[in-house]
């Protein structure tokens, strides 16, 4: 391949890495104005029961509740649509010092609120 075709995929190549960054940061949600990393888990079998962490906490703890919260609020409303859930500890609402703190992340449970909830 002649040396200007290589150049023009490696300039295309590169284009589209760096636009692709671009969205996925677009897609990102700031907390307080910092970006934190969240994820809540549940197993496949009980997807209302999950556990969700949020840091890193040296940014700024009251971000971290925030995205702790958003990110159960995401996990009930993907699941089940409803945003309806009963925390252990809120992330949000409740003391600071409550909240499970495991090295930089901060830590809570909920169960997704559906209504009428399955079996009763």
């Amino acid at each position: 391949m002649p040396t200007a075709h290589r150049i023009t995929w490696l300039g295309l190549a590169a284009a589209l890495i760096v636009l692709g960054a671009c969205s996925e940061t677009s897609k990102r949600i700031r907390f307080e104005g910092e970006y934190y990393r969240a994820s809540a888990k549940a197993p496949r079998s009980d997807r209302h029961n999950f556990v969700v962490s949020a840091g890193p906490i040296a940014r700024g703890i009251e971000g971290a509740r925030q995205a702790a919260f958003y990110e159960g609020t995401l996990h009930c409303v993907t699941h089940f649509g409803s945003s309806e859930i009963a925390w252990s500890v809120h992330p949000t609402q409740d003391d600071p010092g409550l909240l499970t703190v495991d090295g930089n992340r901060v830590s809570t449970s909920g169960r997704c609120i559906e209504w009428p909830e399955r079996g009763s």
